[in-house]
């Protein structure tokens, strides 16, 4: 049903979904254009029947000179009609795609503002218009079965619901809205740019689709419910087979390749959906394809990159995901009575000790050349082992399957002359000693 009756907005129906009570908060994204102004109005009238608590939140983008003549007119409206008004602008944006570095921030901001009032619901202005546009882009450029359905009207989040009551409205109805109410707003010329790709669907696919159907937005809506329902049923059987085949942050490669295809694709969605929240619009098809490339390769140790400063990695049996990994350089210490490692482990020299294992060696001063350096590896590291032969570096880590992650920090123990004496916890050197042999260094690993 339309959420429209007669010549007025029905606003029962509007906002039955919101469960409030006199003296709640209710927070609003506003931007000053028609859709967010209809919002306003259609909240004053709300407001008439439950007594909530009003909170705009408004961001300056700073990317047109309008901007701050729209932020002036919006808190002078907030002012007329006793509505707390919160602000923010963007001083600075960084190298990504516009859009959604904008939208981070904007949400981040709400989030901001939700917790700061103890408010239930966080609404935007998002209308049927907006959900057709972001389906046909997803369905374009591929997507996640939660992404092909675009957005739903009321979502869960850190603490509080984001409602979108206006989802079965069209953009039209929206503006009719504030013109017969006389609501100010503002245009945003930059909505008509071809530069846009949103703009173009907008501008180029909405209205043939509008031609062949006036309520085709409906039919979108109705796509969108069916594909949450699905995605509901899918995640659910999903659930139960990550239980299966992921712990924290790692899945285990040898368990998910027992899972059915379609559950498969499903279960790498859920693997990394935690890293792009309620918006998995970041995350497509070839995404997906290259974590599938990543686990079937036969190489042990590999990684790939997704949106965000989200990394992939494999190793071995197991595929491991991060954000913003924490990039050390490589290191040269001195070792001295205690050395703290860069990998949270210590070197430290001892005048006696008991046991041989691997963490520890022994050491003559008559055969090496002092001081000892600890550092990261090299290309090209070679040791000579223990009973014989030589061993590069990087087939002691592969022999000792250490994790891609941890091989660039693990510590490598050499001599002034750079004779690689102990690659601590794995290997030996032809300079240890026996409890037999003369030794006046030893060195443990912790």
């Amino acid at each position: 049903m339309n959420s429209f009756s007669g010549d007025f907005m029905d606003i029962d129906s509007l906002y039955k979904e919101i469960k409030v009570k006199d003296g709640d908060f209710l927070v609003f994204g506003c931007s000053y254009g028609p859709d967010s102004m209809a919002l306003f109005k259609s909240l004053l009238e709300y407001r008439k029947k439950i007594d909530v608590v009003l909170v705009c939140a408004h961001v300056n983008h700073d990317k047109r000179r309008e901007s701050a003549k729209e932020k002036e007119d919006l808190e002078q409206f907030c002012k007329n009609n006793n509505v707390i008004f919160e602000y923010m602008k963007i001083e600075k944006y960084g190298d990504d795609n516009f859009h959604n570095e904008a939208r981070n921030i904007r949400y981040q901001f709400f989030d901001e503002v939700v917790k700061k009032y103890d408010a239930k619901y966080l609404l935007t202005a998002h209308h049927g218009d907006d959900l057709m546009e972001t389906i046909l882009m997803r369905i374009a450029r591929g997507s996640t079965l939660k992404g092909y359905s675009g957005f739903q009207k009321l979502v869960k989040t850190d603490g509080y619901y984001i409602y979108r009551p206006f989802i079965d409205l069209t953009k039209d109805e929206l503006v009719n809205y504030c013109h017969k109410y006389k609501i100010p707003y503002a245009i945003d010329n930059s909505n008509f740019s071809s530069v846009y790709t949103r703009n173009r669907y907008r501008k180029e696919v909405l209205p043939f689709l509008k031609k062949e159907d006036k309520d085709i937005h409906k039919k979108f809506l109705k796509f969108s419910n069916v594909l949450s329902e699905a995605d509901s049923f899918i995640e659910e059987e999903a659930g139960k087979a990550i239980l299966k085949v992921v712990k924290g942050n790692q899945l285990f490669i040898d368990k998910y390749l027992t899972l059915n295809k379609f559950l498969k694709r499903i279960v790498l969605e859920r693997f990394i959906s935690s890293f792009y929240q309620d918006d998995l619009i970041l995350i497509n098809d070839r995404h997906l394809d290259l974590i599938e490339s990543l686990i079937n390769s036969r190489k042990s140790n590999s990684k790939i990159n997704l949106p965000n400063d989200v990394i992939v990695v494999k190793s071995y049996n197991t595929l491991s995901i991060s954000r913003n990994p924490v990039l050390f350089s490589s290191y040269e210490i001195e070792v001295s009575k205690e050395v703290i490692l860069p990998n949270g482990h210590r070197l430290e020299q001892l005048d006696s000790v008991k046991g041989n294992s691997n963490n520890i060696i022994k050491l003559s001063s008559k055969e090496i050349v002092l001081p000892l350096i600890v550092r990261t590896r090299k290309l090209g590291d070679v040791m000579a082992i223990k009973g014989g032969g030589h061993k590069k570096i990087k087939d002691i880590f592969i022999d000792a399957k250490i994790p891609l992650t941890e091989r660039d920090l693990w510590p490598i123990v050499v001599d002034s002359a750079s004779h690689i004496v102990f690659v601590p916890g794995l290997k030996k050197s032809k300079f240890d000693k026996t409890n037999d042999e003369f030794y006046d260094i030893i060195l443990r690993y912790e």
